[in-house]
């Protein structure tokens, strides 16, 4: 599918990407903030999702109701998420209601943060936390993450945890938002049939009053040690265990071969975790993740199974992951490589899709990448760049993480 990159940025710094299509049926734009959990002050934890909630409450002048009645009457597929690098919030629609989409997402973007909405969202929130709470992994990814990372932000929970949204008050939410929800950190990102220059003019008389933020990311590095977390729960009868290893940062083009590496050692289907753990009956589940961050990046492993096995599991995951170097072959690659082809290639074709691609590459980055450009650095990843990865990141320092039912159980 044909489209254009064009980027524009407004005197207050927020900047306005898109790959534009005029054959195109549909358009999609997204506002990306570059805050996150990692950004929240500790007796913050979780205002960035709670944010995230309290903008469909509506604005001054549009309330909840109408909000969502007016997504609606475009047939928009609207929807917002938060990590912990960044907070989206996008919409898709027919080419004819893009300007419409447009106005109303960037309207939303200044939200009432009504009293009484926010009180009624906080219990929302709490039981968000209390679903995730009855979930094994997310109960051992949380607190395995907060050992790993020890003081640093990227340890931060997304949903926050009981005790910090209790505590949360609406003017703490208000003034993080007025040090974070700035032109400076906002990307607007537009793909599909949309009218460029248009677009950009609309988006300068709705935002071009937004202030800069005068309140910049900790970027620094966590510090690396080998830890180890073993947690004891009778509300759960597997046994799980994580792993946390350093990777690398979500700047460097190292990234590209991080990610086949994590691929081939434990992606869904016929990886090595696969046929020596899951496979043999070892380990029920087994899978691998590169996950890469502003400043720093992780590989992530993980294994679910009998409780009494996790120790071989362990011995076989750090095995199989100190062994990828040597054991690499050719047809590895080309088949990672395959996978991720189709995948981008199958989301060039929607425009949703192109829209987050770009977004979230500029949020983290500052820079844009065409599909071609993106294959190209995928195909360019050899196993002697694969290799050289691994030897940069070693499988030590890591973190380990284990929850079990108590012996006694």
């Amino acid at each position: 599918m044909p489209s254009t990159f064009q980027t524009h940025e407004l005197s207050n710094g927020l900047t306005i990407i898109a790959e534009t299509d005029p054959e195109a049926l549909t358009a999609s734009a997204g506002f990306f903030v570059g805050v996150g959990a990692r950004d929240e002050p500790s007796e913050l934890m979780g205002v960035s999702h709670f944010l995230e909630h309290m903008m469909f409450k509506g604005t001054e002048d549009i309330g909840a109701a109408e909000l969502n009645q007016r997504y609606d009457a475009m047939g928009a597929r609207n929807n917002a998420y938060t990590s912990h690098e960044l907070t989206c919030f996008y919409a898709s629609t027919i080419a004819a209601h893009a300007r419409d989409s447009i106005d109303l997402t960037a309207r939303m973007m200044r939200p009432a943060l009504r009293t009484e909405d926010f009180e009624t969202e906080k219990g929302v929130i709490l039981e968000e936390i209390a679903m995730y709470n009855d979930n094994p992994f997310w109960v051992l990814y949380e607190q395995t993450c907060e050992r790993h990372y020890g003081n640093s932000p990227l340890g931060h929970r997304v949903l926050g945890t009981e005790a910090t949204i209790k505590s949360l008050t609406r003017d703490q939410m208000a003034g993080y938002f007025e040090a974070r929800y700035a032109a400076d950190t906002t990307t607007v990102a537009l793909a599909g049939n949309v009218d460029f220059d248009a677009a950009c003019r609309q988006v300068e008389s709705l935002c071009g009053s937004w202030p800069r933020s005068a309140t910049p990311r900790d970027r620094q590095a966590p510090t690396r040690s080998d830890r180890r977390l073993e947690i004891d729960d009778g509300r759960f009868g597997r046994g799980y265990l994580l792993a946390l290893i350093g990777a690398p940062p979500a700047q460097s083009d190292d990234r590209y071969a991080a990610a086949i590496a994590a691929q081939i050692l434990g992606g869904i289907d016929n990886s090595r975790l696969h046929w020596a753990l899951v496979e043999p009956g070892i380990a029920e589940e087994a899978q691998a993740d590169y996950q890469p961050h502003d400043g720093s990046g992780e590989l992530l492993m993980f294994a679910s199974g009998d409780p009494a096995r996790l120790d071989e599991v362990e011995r076989i995951m750090i095995g199989e992951a100190e062994s990828l170097a040597e054991s690499l072959t050719a047809d590895d690659l080309d088949k990672v490589r395959s996978r991720y082809a189709t995948s981008f290639t199958v989301g060039s074709e929607r425009p949703a899709d192109r829209m987050q691609r770009i977004g979230r590459r500029w949020a983290a980055l500052g820079s844009y990448r065409s599909l071609e450009e993106e294959l190209a650095q995928i195909e360019a990843v050899d196993a002697d760049a694969v290799r050289r990865v691994l030897e940069r990141y070693p499988m030590s320092p890591r973190t380990i993480g284990t929850l079990r039912p108590p012996a006694s159980a």
